[in-house]
């Protein structure tokens, strides 16, 4: 289609309020100037000297990354897709579409689970001869092939289902478990074959094994054989559904899409590259058996909430002037187990309603792991130049006359350990490996490349994960994102150096927010203890309240936290749940981030290597109803739980011998309120905000509080800690 006639496919807007937040940015900044010219024109003697000096360090840190923070805010921008326009112009030539589900543990990721999330995107609003659907399972695990045997079953009746009665969202968990009162006899029917699939299958997993009149039913399980463990068994393929074949058809005679599961091969000889391995082994194999030029992939608790996301995509993709540009879309991840005022902080809403929109102004979005069209030559090594043409009509594999016997044995071997030794997988092809969040890399790399993103985020979210329920499991999670995206930074695909001239400043800028993560923890860590610690001994680190030096303190402080809850407002939140977001950020920054920052330094020195936790998806009754009620959970021992604790208990037993010894010396607080204004509100702030700590520490009798030995550990560190910083000083 010529330009003279172009009608596109999608719109971009810019965000409105652009101007008066870099008015107001900037006033921020000039305060924070004024904080770096007191610190240097006021250098505090005597005893306060050291404690000054790394005040003003911690300052310059922080000021300098929230620079770095303006560049996803300086200028979002918005998206909006016309469905209509791409069915009109391309209904007949839809590309072939590959999703991608990838599972690792049937313990921490429940075959039902899995499964639900898979009969999710084989019923999109897309022609099913098109799409095929590739389950990756890298435990190798009977259940999850039994699990998957079963759903193929179920599709030809859910499919059907979806379609006829349109219905949202097409995960039968996630519906049935928000539509409880229907009265359709049709309604009923399906649910009850759901719930037979869904005991049948939790009846196996509870057994710990598939029934042996089951597995001697199905010639697929054979493949087990070999099977030594998860980390030792061959290759195992099954095409559980050919969508070549004139009997894959639905209930009501329609054609059923592919699916497909794969166990790629593992030896203990050989390091598998965890989720980025199997994406590039479910890349090759794909390759032979479907060949779908557009690669979704989801994680497999990420079910989908939106039949046209799509058509939604390929809006961006199939634009006739822009799509050729376009490597990939990310749709934003979100969570459908948030609780209203979100005890920890899981729903990444600032990530997804200000970060990611404000990157995509510079080029697009990063690439997080899921929830992402990807164009399948792009993500296997293409690189872009101004003449290219995507090609719609390239072969499908589809349709060759294969046997699907001979089709699978022809494509184990793309699956095998061996396969990409000598090659550039996992260099320059399919994601890039030797980084935790390998996501991260391969789309800066394709960025490198000369490529553009989208990020698009619909009024109904395409996809809907689980989140973690509870602290430890979001402090986990995130050091291994910090430990990831600082590992990115000090590698050679460092958005400082890999990509200078090849992305432009902004979204480098955008990519060190994330990569300067861990950093952070030494200068938070920092003014969560010493400014406590010199109010304990009665030294002031600020301006006093009679000083016009606590102007741009006071400013910058109140400004910063303004603009923040005005920000988490805007982006659908509550205040408590910001509030809650405050405790998570300085949770994170003191434990998941110091642990990234400990682990990556150990990593670089070769005294460490890399591991890929899996967050769980599964938790016991009891603390699942405290997260219900917003009570956090904490129940274990971890190092990560002994350092928030201690500095907790540092900063309460700091305010409360300042305020004994203010009431004692017979000045009063009112006196060392005007002389230490700032470190008497920094630390009470502190106190306050881990108040829900305490409760764990000293109240509460459930599972759920900090464990007595834990309790003892950190008051002992604490008040070793003030009583040590007193005499020595």
């Amino acid at each position: 289609m010529g330009s003279e006639g172009y009608s596109p496919l999608f719109e971009t807007k810019a965000a409105k309020g652009r101007v008066a937040y870099r008015v107001f940015a900037a006033s921020i900044f000039v305060g924070i100037c004024l904080i770096w010219s007191y610190r240097v024109k006021f250098v505090g003697g005597g005893g306060g000297r050291w404690g000054w000096l790394g005040l003003f360090a911690a300052e310059i840190w922080f000021g300098f990354y929230w620079v770095i923070t303006q560049a996803p805010r300086w200028n979002p921008i918005r998206r909006r897709t016309f469905k209509h326009k791409l069915s009109q112009r391309h209904e007949g030539e839809f590309p072939g579409v590959d999703i991608f589900v990838c599972t690792a543990d049937p313990e921490m990721e429940p075959p039902a689970m899995v499964i639900s999330t898979v009969l999710s995107v084989m019923a999109y609003d897309y022609p099913p001869e098109k799409l095929s659907v590739y389950l990756s399972d890298d435990a190798g695990s009977k259940l999850t092939y039994y699990a998957l045997m079963e759903a193929s079953q179920f599709a030809k009746h859910w499919i059907p289902f979806c379609k006829k009665f349109n219905i949202q969202p097409r995960s039968p968990a996630a519906y049935f478990a928000s539509h409880t009162d229907h009265q359709s006899k049709e309604v009923d029917f399906i649910q009850t074959l759901y719930k037979d699939m869904e005991n049948r299958i939790n009846y196996a997993v509870k057994l710990g094994r598939v029934p042996d009149e089951i597995q001697s039913s199905s010639k697929g399980f054979s493949q087990w054989e070999s099977y030594a463990s998860r980390k030792d068994h061959d290759t195992f393929l099954q095409i559980v559904i050919d969508g070549r074949d004139p009997k894959a058809k639905d209930v009501e005679g329609s054609v059923l899409p592919t699916l497909v599961y794969l166990a790629r091969e593992k030896r203990p000889r050989y390091f598998h590259n965890f989720k980025a391995g199997a994406m590039n082994a479910l890349l090759r194999v794909s390759s032979q058996i479907s060949n779908g030029q557009i690669i979704l992939n989801v994680d497999c608790d990420m079910y989908s909430n939106n039949s046209d996301a799509i058509r939604d995509a390929l809006c961006f993709l199939m634009d006739e002037e822009k799509g050729h540009e376009i490597a990939y879309v990310q749709f934003p991840q979100l969570f459908d187990n948030i609780t209203k005022n979100e005890i920890y902080a899981s729903s990444l809403r600032v990530i997804n309603e200000v970060e990611l929109p404000g990157l995509d102004s510079f080029g697009g979005p990063l690439y997080i792991g899921t929830g992402c069209f990807h164009r399948r030559d792009v993500l296997c090594g293409k690189k872009y130049s101004k003449g290219y043409r995507n090609d719609w009509n390239s072969k499908d594999y589809r349709n060759s006359g294969d046997d699907v016997n001979e089709l699978e044995e022809k494509s184990k071997h793309l699956a095998s350990c061996s396969y990409e030794e000598n090659t550039e997988w996992g260099k320059e092809m399919g994601l890039r490996y030797g980084c935790p969040v390998e996501d991260v890399i391969t789309g800066l790399s394709i960025q490198s490349q000369g490529w553009k993103s989208v990020y698009y985020n619909p009024e109904r979210g395409a996809f809907l994960g689980v989140a973690p329920t509870s602290l430890i499991q979001t402090l986990v999670q995130h050091k291994r994102w910090s430990e990831g995206d600082l590992q990115i930074l000090l590698s050679r695909y460092s958005p400082t150096r890999y990509a200078r001239g090849k992305i432009s400043l902004g979204l480098r800028m955008g990519y060190c927010t994330y990569c300067l993560w861990a950093v952070n923890s030494l200068a938070t860590l920092y003014y969560s203890i010493i400014p406590s610690l010199y109010l304990l001994r009665g030294i002031p680190l600020f301006p006093q309240v009679s000083s016009p030096w606590l102007i741009p303190f006071t400013y910058v402080i109140f400004a910063k936290y303004a603009g923040s809850l005005v920000e988490y407002l805007l982006a659908g939140g509550t205040i408590l749940g910001w509030w809650n977001e405050q405790r998570i950020w300085l949770y994170k920054r003191t434990s998941s981030y110091l642990f990234a920052l400990i682990d990556t330094v150990l990593k670089t020195i070769g005294l460490s290597d890399s591991a890929f936790v899996i967050t769980a998806k599964v938790t016991d009754q009891e603390a699942s109803e405290r997260y219900e009620k917003e009570i956090m959970e904490f129940g274990a021992s971890s190092p990560m739980f002994t350092i928030i604790a201690t500095v907790s208990l540092v900063n309460l037993l700091c305010f409360l011998g300042m305020v004994k010894k203010a009431v004692e010396s017979g000045s009063g607080l009112v006196m060392t309120f005007q002389t230490m204004a700032l470190q008497v509100v920094l630390c009470g702030t502190l106190v306050v905000i881990n108040w829900p700590l305490y409760e764990g520490l000293f109240f509460r009798t459930d599972k759920g509080k900090i464990p007595s030995s834990l309790t003892i550990k950190s008051f002992t560190l604490a008040l070793a800690t003030c009583i040590s910083f007193s005499l020595l000083l």
